[in-house]
């Protein structure tokens, strides 16, 4: 049976989750010498909170943990944002509880509210295994929540990073696009995305096959207009189960989207877990050389 087509929660329970996403050993030797294996996973980790709306970091480390991924991204990340996250920088915790390396790109970064203190910034972030070779907070258009009467306006929190796997270099981008009913805003957006990531396709990058990956919290179903032009150049994995709400969700908003001629999709699910209110995604991709 396909991965899609089983219950990741039972999986989780059981510890299994790894095992089941694990590469068959035809499936591991068919790509040896040519591709290059990476589990990706990406994560809204609402702030710390859980379906409860209880901020419990705990739990969402160890539920990050028990995807055993190589590479994830995560939307709304706090930073020394507020009490609803003691304060904390979620993203430097959950980097070093998972022992990874970690790129925080703030959406928003603001003065502190007391003289001396951390700015308090909200934003996305890549943790990766791999060692993280260059950094970059793309401005995307947006429609700010901090200001009153805002207009869409180009604003930071497009993340990417470059992460060297096994000697390959993969462009990895970490994004949360605009949540209001109205799609115009998301039509911009992912009109910067397709713009941003085409520059590093250019012949001028210097690389015969540049690998991209495409993780977040879209806000959009999988057949949404607005979303149409990203699957000119990128694959959706479709891990075969819905994310949002994370209790008896009704809609998949959250992706992992790859480009076509360079990443192959192996395997992905949706892992069934309350510690957000999202449900994580997860895939097991192949790099091509």
């Amino acid at each position: 049976m396909s991965l899609r087509r089983r219950t990741v929660e039972v999986l989780v329970a059981a510890g299994l989750l790894g095992t089941a996403l694990a590469p068959p050993a035809a499936a591991a030797g068919e790509g040896q010498g040519r591709a290059v294996p990476l589990r990706v996973a990406t994560y809204n980790i609402h702030a710390g909170a859980g379906m409860d709306n209880v901020f419990d970091l705990d739990r969402q480390a160890a539920e990050l943990r028990s995807l055993d991924a190589d590479v994830i991204g995560l939307q709304e990340v706090d930073v020394h944002w507020g009490t609803r996250s003691e304060w904390r920088d979620l993203a430097g915790e959950l980097a070093e509880r998972l022992d990874m390396r970690v790129s925080f790109a703030p959406v928003y970064s603001l003065d502190p509210q007391t003289p001396g203190a951390p700015r308090r910034e909200f934003g996305v972030a890549v943790l990766s295994r791999y060692r993280i070779v260059s950094a970059e907070n793309h401005e995307i258009t947006r429609l700010s929540t901090q200001v009153p009467d805002p207009v869409p306006a180009p604003a930071p929190g497009f993340g990417e990073v470059v992460v060297r796997v096994k000697g390959l270099p993969v462009h990895v981008y970490v994004t949360h696009l605009d949540y209001r009913a109205d799609p115009s805003v998301r039509n911009a957006q992912v009109a910067d995305t397709r713009r941003i990531m085409a520059e590093d396709r250019e012949p001028g990058a210097g690389r015969r096959q540049v690998r991209q990956i495409l993780l977040g919290d879209f806000n959009a179903a999988p057949a949404a207009p607005e979303l149409a032009p990203l699957w000119q150049e990128l694959t959706d994995v479709e891990p075969g189960g819905l994310t949002y709400p994370a209790q008896d969700p009704v809609q998949r908003i959250d992706y992992v989207a790859v480009s076509k001629d360079s990443v192959r999709v192996r395997d992905a699910a949706v892992a069934e877990t309350l510690a957000s209110d999202h449900r994580p995604v997860v895939a097991d991709l192949l790099l091509r050389r």
